[in-house]
């Protein structure tokens, strides 16, 4: 079995290795896109996102055992998370929402399966007409204005 230490120094040499390729990415997150695993994928040109999914490097369960030292603190933890799609969309971490309809039939499944297909065509459509170099220039900033950080306490803006 792989250390922690062995397993996060390989999802930070795919995520080296991810933001160097001179082809296009796209990542989709469709269920729940946690654990390290989760850095990885957000290193793409773009990133969608299943509007009930959830996307975080960490579970709402575990944020609370280490938060709070209470599992119980769930709800609480996923606020804070800003792991919806609504909230990373907001943080730029994701680009689109894909909206999913309220009923599970087949047909809507379809739906949603032809609406994923005609993101990916025209998505792979536009990154096309940019460069290799491009390409990369892109992802690495759009991986580096994810995000939003906020001064909370006023006197921490004199320094």
């Amino acid at each position: 079995m792989q250390k922690k230490e062995e397993h996060g120094e390989a999802i930070a040499k795919s995520m080296f290795e991810m933001a160097k390729l001179k082809v296009p990415i796209i990542s989709i997150v469709i269920g729940e896109g946690s654990s390290g695993g989760a850095l990885a994928i957000g290193v793409a040109n773009k990133v969608f996102m299943l509007e009930n999914a959830i996307y975080s490097i960490l579970s709402p369960e575990g944020f609370s055992s280490i938060m709070w030292k209470d599992s119980s603190r769930v709800e609480e933890a996923a606020e804070k998370m800003k792991l919806t799609a609504k909230d990373l969309l907001e943080l730029k971490v994701i680009d689109k929402i894909i909206k999913e309809p309220k009923e599970e039939t087949k047909e809507c499944f379809d739906k949603i399966t032809n609406d994923i297909k005609k993101d990916i065509i025209s998505t792979i459509s536009e990154l096309n007409k940019k460069t290799r170099e491009e390409i990369v220039e892109d992802r690495y900033n759009k991986f580096r204005n994810m995000g939003e950080f906020k001064i909370l306490n006023k006197e921490k803006e004199k320094c």
